[in-house]
């Protein structure tokens, strides 16, 4: 046989993927709304971070957080001149003025407010804490907890901590507060809020005294604060050891969480090996305030607490030390900045980002749940150009898509896109979005359902967003968590976009603040820098996945499937030179026949097996139905011609080479039982051959298997034993070779809603490898064959034809670019008369020098259109033969029918017996009955004869008597068959 590629009908790869792509991009015309609806959200999400970031600008240019400004009269002529500073702010201006020396504040204690100030409760162990009844009246005092190895010198230190001060004054009182800390403190809250406590160990009953505080701004007279605090005695107990004080702290802090019941202590100290010589101690704190809901780390109340314990040794042993102020660092004015794209870009980003692979994923899984995927194999496209017209087609809009998103967040300034080097952006979003196609398409082999895929697709778009900002973020900025675990949560795609994208943020939003610039190519170098890390992953895994998605792909998705070792196999280019006989599926060539007919047997290349006759001994009814069927006549047929018989398969098997188009070789499907259902064998042992320019017509009821034949033929399906050989091709192992010489008309159309008749057959034509004027010639024949060329039909969309219209287009796809074996299951079905009729001489017409194989339940077109029939019924090939022979074989009897009135039908089945004994009633209802009555026992004149008697002695409401049609041969044979079955 000639070598495939030299075949007219087969296009070269370029051919194919320039037809697929001039489809695509035709397609993608048509969607150019949904287009450009994909390529907005990241506009829309843009402008809703530049509105966002206006907002929040507004608020913090606001005036009530500018430095306050006051207009002073400087020189005394009545002019004034403004003059700013913090003598001038609150506490919501002071941090943004310039403290070219800062002010020296008090130190202060963060003292638990009156109603958390520890008291007893029923789940402390220790009894010396004041009873809960002192938060009623606000006077509970403050603990202290102490511990250590010399019990005597610890509650001496702490006895002298809170001893009274004289005078009372900022410098040598013990001051503290309950207000909550800011992140500086150039103006503390505490004297601007009435919580200003006076800790000592006793308090008189006049507990209240004035403390005076002055302030003093550089180049600005001082000012000065005099503050009413309110005594609060403080509460030295003795703990035996640091676990008792760690287990009372934390049986205190929020006790009681529905009710936020705090039990606060002021502090703790454990003095561990201290003496006269040696100072030694631990210092626990209140950190009550320490980290709020925003997240930042506020400023904490804490040299005041060593100072107490510090200052309370050296008293005992040595001296006094003053702890006379504290004050933070100088600073210039400084402007309140918030970049929220750099805040909230990361998973905002991720979303956009991400939401790619729903896209191509659920455009895929379209493809391959309308079977537009196989469609376009079974006419000629090879995965080559598929996988790379639609890897290129995506990866085109993907990084349209990316462009986009980047230009547009540079041209409106956000500080994500515009600090970070470009090209490291580039790279970045390049290995992303191959990755993330590359996933698709492995994602898409696992779906066969568009909705699932797009719920699936979704839920991963908004899990790695969330998981990613409140898990794998969290264990990124952990410096203790292992980066070994983070980089194998990095394999995970979404995680490692995740990461880039936060390295982004983290390099913007520093260089916001600081003033510098973001993520250079330099950067990547740096330990905490994860980029690097993140684009080796990606690179890799991109490369490994897209191998991974073209194996499953050719192994589980591609129609029929390959052999999972079909890459280790030597690639085949050339068609085999002869037939190749099986080695499986045969059982030693030999098999059981149900109901085996000669034509049957004739086309079938096994011997037959007989039937014991012990079988059929224990039927009662089986006898009867055997001696009516033609049955034994089949078996004769068989003992008459010998074991082994071997028909016309087994001879075109041993062939170099065959005029056949197609040999079916035993092919068998059983279907593997499910859901507690048995196995269904839909093919039983198919053996058939079908010459070039013959048309094959196969009848059968619904459920007799000719669908799942038509699938195993196509490639949608792989048969379970035995094989077929189109145009010398096995069906098994070459496919691929198979689809460039076939056309299909599958049972439901497969189309593209929004393309066009023309438009579907300029496609599948160059598929067929014509171009040009004979493309263009060709098309136009096609179109006007199956009556969809006037009246603009041909242009107009798909989507937009009725059910009749549809059928005749995928007859004309079926049959363009002369393909040798066409497939037409049910072509006629939805059209109304004169399409039919003219759909019929289509089909007449294509059926020269090419093998046509067409199923119908319609009698009329299989006896037009099929030079053989074959009656299909539970899987198994009943009758083979041209309608004239099977009318002959089958049809040998009159159908009489005559319509009485019920009274008198016993009278009419006499007539019907005496005229011919071995008349059979088929059909008996309301006084109509029918009988079957052999040629070879009646005559027409003796039926009219007796009909005329009949008529004088009862009423005859109608009668008639016809010679047998191909339907009451399908009908006969089918219900023979299925009762056959029955039995057996």
């Amino acid at each position: 046989m000639a070598d495939l590629d030299s075949s007219p009908h087969t296009a070269a790869f370029w051919t194919q993927a320039d037809a697929l792509l001039r489809k695509n991009l035709t397609y993608q015309k048509r969607n150019i709304s949904a287009n450009c609806r994909l390529i907005s959200f990241p506009f829309v999400l843009c402008i809703l971070l530049v509105i966002t970031q206006t907002l929040v600008d507004n608020q913090l240019n606001k005036k009530s957080r500018k430095c306050g400004c006051q207009c002073i009269d400087t020189n005394g002529d009545g002019t004034c001149e403004t003059v700013c500073g913090l003598q001038f702010s609150d506490l919501d201006q002071s941090p943004n003025c310039p403290i070219p020396s800062p002010l020296k504040w008090p130190p202060l204690l963060q003292v638990p407010a009156p109603q958390y100030r520890a008291v007893r409760s029923a789940s402390d162990p220790f009894t010396d804490l004041p009873d809960e009844s002192c938060r009623q009246t606000g006077n509970c005092p403050v603990t202290v907890f102490i511990t250590g190895t010399n019990q005597t010198l610890g509650q001496s230190l702490a006895a002298s901590m809170f001893s009274p001060p004289s005078p009372l004054n900022s410098t040598n009182s013990v001051l503290g507060s309950d207000s909550e800390t800011r992140q500086d403190s150039f103006l503390d809250p505490a004297f601007f809020e009435d919580s200003l406590y006076n800790i000592q160990s006793q308090c008189t009953s006049n507990s209240t005294a004035n403390v005076s505080v002055s302030l003093t701004v550089s180049q600005s007279p001082s000012f000065n604060f005099v503050k009413e605090t309110v005594c609060v005695p403080s509460l030295s107990l003795w703990r035996n050891s640091t676990s008792e004080i760690n287990d009372q702290i934390f049986r205190g802090y929020k006790k009681g969480n529905a009710e936020r019941q705090y039990n606060e202590i002021l502090g703790a100290y454990d003095f561990l090996n201290s003496n006269a010589n040696t100072f030694n101690v631990s210092v626990w704190y209140n950190a009550t305030n320490k980290d709020t809901v925003d997240g930042h780390y506020y400023l904490v109340r804490l040299p005041r607490a060593v100072n107490l314990v510090s200052n309370a040794y050296l008293q005992l042993f040595q001296g006094r030390m003053v702890l006379e102020f504290i004050k933070e660092m100088p600073k210039p004015a400084t402007k309140q900045k918030l970049d929220i794209a750099s805040l909230l870009g990361t998973l905002f980003f991720t979303w956009v980002v991400i939401q790619l692979f729903p896209v191509v994923l659920t455009a895929l899984v379209y493809e391959k749940q309308e079977k537009l995927r196989i469609m376009m194999k079974m006419h000629g496209l090879g995965d080559g150009p598929y996988w790379m017209i639609s890897y290129m087609y995506f990866l085109v809009i993907s990084a349209l898509y990316m462009f986009v998103f980047v230009a547009f967040g540079s041209l409106i300034g956000l500080k994500f896109f515009t600090l970070n080097d470009y090209s490291i952006q580039f790279v970045f979003y390049f290995l992303y979005i191959n990755l993330q196609i590359s996933l698709a398409f492995l994602a898409s082999a696992f779906f066969s359902n568009i909705k699932t895929a797009t719920v699936v697709g979704y839920i991963c778009v908004f899990g790695t967003g969330l998981l990613g900002g409140f898990l794998f973020q969290n264990f990124v900025e952990d410096t203790s968590f292992p980066k070994g675990w983070i980089i194998f949560m990095e394999l995970y795609p979404g995680f490692a976009l995740y990461r880039g994208l936060y390295e982004f943020a983290e390099y913007s939003s520093s260089g916001t603040s600081m003033g510098t610039d973001g993520m250079k190519w330099g950067n990547l170098s740096a330990s905490e820098n994860g980029m690097r890390d993140v684009m080796i992953i990606m690179l890799l895994e991109w490369l490994a996945l897209l191998f991974i998605a073209y194996y499953v792909d050719q192994v589980f998705s591609s129609g029929s499937g390959k052999n999972p070792k079909y890459l280790l196999q030597k690639f085949r280019k050339k068609r085999p030179s002869s037939f190749r006989k099986p080695s499986m599926g045969r059982q030693g060539s030999k098999v059981f026949v149900d109901m085996d007919k000669p034509d049957v047997i004739q086309e079938s290349q096994f011997q037959l097996q007989f039937f014991p006759h012990s079988r059929f001994s224990l039927l009662s009814e089986e006898s009867e139905y055997l001696s009516n069927s033609k049955f034994l006549d089949g078996m004769a047929y068989a003992s008459n011609h010998g074991r082994p018989s071997r028909e016309k398969v087994e001879q075109l098997l041993l062939e170099p080479t065959t005029s056949h188009s197609i040999v079916c070789d035993n092919l068998r499907k059983v279907y593997p039982g499910r859901d507690g259902n048995a196995e269904k064998l839909a093919v039983r042992g198919l053996s058939l051959a079908i010459p070039r320019g013959e048309c094959f017509g196969m009848l059968g009821p619904n459920g007799a298997g000719k669908t799942s034949f038509i699938s195993m033929m196509i490639g949608l399906t792989t048969p379970t034993t035995g094989t077929a050989y189109v145009e010398g091709l096995d069906i098994r192992t070459e496919m691929d070779w198979v689809y460039t010489s076939m056309g299909v008309c599958p049972q439901h159309d497969l189309l593209w809603e929004t393309l066009t008749g023309r438009e579907h057959l300029l496609f599948y034509g160059r598929l067929k490898n014509l171009r040009g004027a004979a493309l263009k010639r060709a098309v136009e024949e096609s179109l006007r064959s199956v009556n969809l060329f006037n009246g603009g039909v041909a242009d107009k969309k798909a989507g937009k034809y009725s059910g009749g219209m549809k059928r005749r287009l995928s007859v004309a796809i079926s049959l363009i670019g002369d393909p040798k074996v066409v497939y037409m299951d049910e072509p006629s079905t939805g059209l109304d008369p004169a399409s039919r009729s003219n759909l019929w001489n289509v089909v007449k017409r294509a059926k020269q020098d090419r093998a046509i194989i067409l199923t119908t339940h319609s009698m009329e077109e299989a006896e037009y259109l099929c030079d053989r029939l074959g009656i299909f019924v539970d899987g198994s090939l009943q009758c083979v033969g041209n309608p004239k022979e099977l009318r002959g074989r089958y049809g040998g009897s009159y159908v009489f029918t005559m319509t009485t009135s019920v009274n008198d039908e016993h009278e009419v089945e006499q007539m019907v017996l005496r005229l011919s004994p071995s008349a059979e009633r088929t059909y008996q209802m309301a006084g109509t009955q029918k009988f079957e009555m052999p040629k070879e026992e009646i005559s027409i004149a003796d039926v009219f004869q007796a009909v005329e008697v009949a008529k004088s002695r009862f009423p005859v409401y109608a009668w008639g008597l016809s010679d047998t049609t191909l339907e009451d041969v399908f009908i006969k044979v089918a219900n023979s068959a299925q009762h056959f079955h029955t039995l057996t």
